[in-house]
């Protein structure tokens, strides 16, 4: 990965292939098994991955706050790497900056892929739309991310000690933007219209922190979204289901 100093953040940057870009905004966890569904895309297109602040070996700059920030980042990142009429993919928390980027600035994205996306709360007040992580015991949350969680959950036991400090600094950094409230923004659901780029929501049925019946709230608050579910997959159908999913997202590019 090369490295990009921009608005007083040190950001990690892969940059792989040619063609149309691509920017690909990753989930809190498990960065490197997406390493294959990117290598894949970066076939046919253009792709660019930035580790968000806070995340890998990119510092958090203390004036970020919120998720906003980092939205806005990135779309400095588009003037930057002169990105024009990009796709958006992004995966979990990643998606979340990715929807909030398509607010403030839906005239830059030209598509929005959405992969087990969080950060819009449509349910009411008392309804949680995203499993609580921090408080569950490990192995549910290892079912809950994954459908076959002995394959392809990481094993913490097998980490380098790098590895483990890596991985700790990425959840420190998901609780900090993540943590209160809950995985959203309060704000964002009636600004759900400014979304209006053609946009594909990507859900494995067993996703068991974000359910497959709150993506279809999410396809309904969109102007123009469509929903895929993938068979045997849970909250990262990019891993479990490499192939399923590598095909409708092209597709979608491609229409």
């Amino acid at each position: 990965m090369g490295r990009l100093e921009m608005r007083g953040a040190s950001l990690e940057l892969l940059s792989r292939g040619s063609g149309r870009p691509v920017l690909f905004l990753h989930a809190e966890e498990a960065f490197e098994q997406n390493l294959p569904f990117l290598e894949r895309l970066a076939k046919k297109y253009r792709v660019i991955v930035p580790r968000h602040p806070g995340f890998g070996g990119s510092a958090l700059p203390p004036e970020f706050r919120t998720v906003a920030d980092l939205a806005l980042l990135y779309l400095d990142l588009l003037d930057e790497l002169e990105l024009k009429d990009p796709i958006l993919v992004g995966s979990s928390f990643g998606g979340w900056i990715a929807t909030e980027m398509c607010v403030y600035s839906p005239e830059r994205i030209a598509r929005l892929v959405l992969v087990g996306s969080l950060g819009v709360k449509l349910g009411g007040r008392e309804d949680r739309d995203f499993a609580d992580i921090y408080f569950m015991p490990h192995e549910e949350l290892r079912r809950r991310l994954y459908a076959d969680p002995e394959r392809w959950s990481p094993d913490f036991s097998k980490l380098s000690e790098a590895d483990l400090q890596i991985a700790g600094r990425d959840r420190q950094s998901m609780a900090y933007f993540g943590w209160r409230p809950y995985m959203h923004n309060p704000l964002l659901r009636k600004w759900m219209h400014r979304v209006r780029m053609p946009t594909l929501l990507v859900w494995g049925e067993q996703d068991g922190f974000v359910s497959p019946a709150y993506a279809k709230s999410l396809a309904a608050a969109l102007p123009q979204a469509e929903l895929c579910t993938i068979a045997k997959a849970g909250h990262f159908p990019q891993i479990e289901q490499l192939e399923e999913t590598v095909g409708v997202v092209e597709s979608f590019i491609r229409s």
